[in-house]
């Protein structure tokens, strides 16, 4: 019998993981591994008792993460925010001495992390980190671009938009406040620097980006792992992330709170009453965001995430664009299935390194491909009863002609 154990599987992301393992035949058994048992219960119901199972776990207990996970093959956390969860989660899968995947987005953990290499090693087991959309996906189509498309690598430059899910919740919105106050990691001119978000510097580095599904959306600078990286095992002297999120009012509404202090923990005294800014913006912020939302008339969840690749091919200047969208899905989907994916490689043999490694270390990008294809394959569009595309790789040649590709 083999097992997965899904840390976090009733959350936006874990849930979509939970349900695309489930209907694949890697696993005898998926195992949630939540809180929230009422959802879980759902979960089950939906998919079948035969082959899922709930067990009730606090990701922030070692001794309850130890009770979840035991007896299993592989482990994959979605247990958000990362930079709290994410060392006391690998630590006990360690001690386990169980394979391990997760999602982990956050920078400011991902050293401590790869950190724990050489305990991981010691224990025979592969932790394959940062497996969403990004990172993740983009790490390895950036490292699928610059292996086969490239002679020499000058930057990989990551931009990613997602708006619209069902739901939002309290840890999420916790998470941009945390992305928008860090040292945000930036890999130029062969060097990694750090920016700030509201800084000249994290200004000067805002684009606006022309993603399909999405058109023309302003980005900013995010604090995700690909800097750090993807420039200790691809030769490049530039990578870069930006990312944001739908509606536009919303997310410029919750970076004008960040900026104005607005998400200090430090309560305020308010007609003799203590009022912690946090919890305030929190929320504001989603009472807010269904407002702007039926506002905009926005309509379905949607999402895209785009890499772009500049070097030379022949002596001759090059660039590769791949997006990776729809105007269906966002978010859990986005993330979950790559992360589905990441656990049902490791489960075939695919990954033979053993150690805390990301995705470019230790994934072939083509068996991914291949696999996130049939996986997908499955996948309606609404409608006109078409599977979108899964891949758009745009290729543009010195005299800026492009070819247009569609997977």
């Amino acid at each position: 019998m083999s097992k997965v154990v899904v840390l976090g599987g009733c959350g936006a992301v874990g849930s979509v993981a939970v349900r695309t393992l489930a209907q694949r035949p890697e696993f005898s058994q998926v195992v949630i591994g939540d809180q929230n048992a009422a959802r879980a219960r759902q979960l089950v119901e939906g998919l079948g008792a035969d082959r899922v199972r709930f067990v009730a776990t606090d990701a922030g207990d070692a001794a309850s993460v130890r009770r979840a996970i035991d007896g299993a093959d592989i482990v994959l956390n979605c247990v958000g925010p990362f930079y709290k969860t994410v060392k006391t989660i690998l630590a006990a899968v360690i001690d386990a001495a169980i394979d391990y995947v997760d999602i982990c987005d956050d920078v400011d953990v991902t050293l401590d992390v790869l950190a724990m290499n050489d305990a991981a090693s010691r224990a025979g087991i592969t932790a394959l980190i940062g497996m969403g959309a990004s990172p993740g996906a983009t790490n390895l189509l950036a490292k699928y671009i610059a292996d086969s498309q490239m002679d020499e690598t000058d930057s990989i430059d990551i931009f990613h938009c997602h708006g619209g899910e069902p739901t939002e919740g309290p840890g999420v919105i916790g998470h941009r406040f945390h992305c928008m106050s860090i040292d945000i990691p930036m890999f130029l001119e062969g060097r990694l620097k750090t920016v700030r978000y509201f800084g000249e510097d994290g200004i000067a580095l805002r684009q606006t980006f022309d993603f399909p599904v999405l058109g023309p959306t302003p980005t900013y600078p995010y604090p995700h792992p690909e800097q750090v990286t993807m420039p200790q095992h691809l030769r490049v002297r530039q990578v870069t992330n930006r990312g944001s999120v739908l509606p536009l009012e919303y997310y410029n509404l919750t970076g004008e709170l960040c900026r104005l202090g607005l998400t200090s923990k430090e309560p305020i005294d308010v007609g003799g009453h203590d009022v912690v800014p946090y919890d305030f913006s929190i929320a504001f912020l989603l009472q807010q965001r269904e407002r702007i939302l039926k506002e905009t008339a926005f309509g379905k969840q949607r999402g895209c995430m785009s890499v772009v690749v500049k070097g030379r091919k022949n002596g001759d200047p090059r660039e590769v664009r791949v997006h990776m969208g729809s105007d269906e899905s966002a978010l859990g989907e986005g993330t979950g299935i790559p992360a589905a994916i990441g656990v049902m490689l490791m489960q075939r043999g695919s990954i033979t390194a053993k150690g805390v490694l990301p995705p470019e270390a230790c994934l072939d990008p083509m068996e991914f491909i291949g696999l996130a294809t049939e996986v997908m394959a499955g996948t309606p569009r609404a409608g006109d009863g078409k599977r979108p595309p899964l891949l758009i790789f745009e290729t543009i040649a010195a005299d800026g002609s492009m070819t247009r590709m569609e997977l």
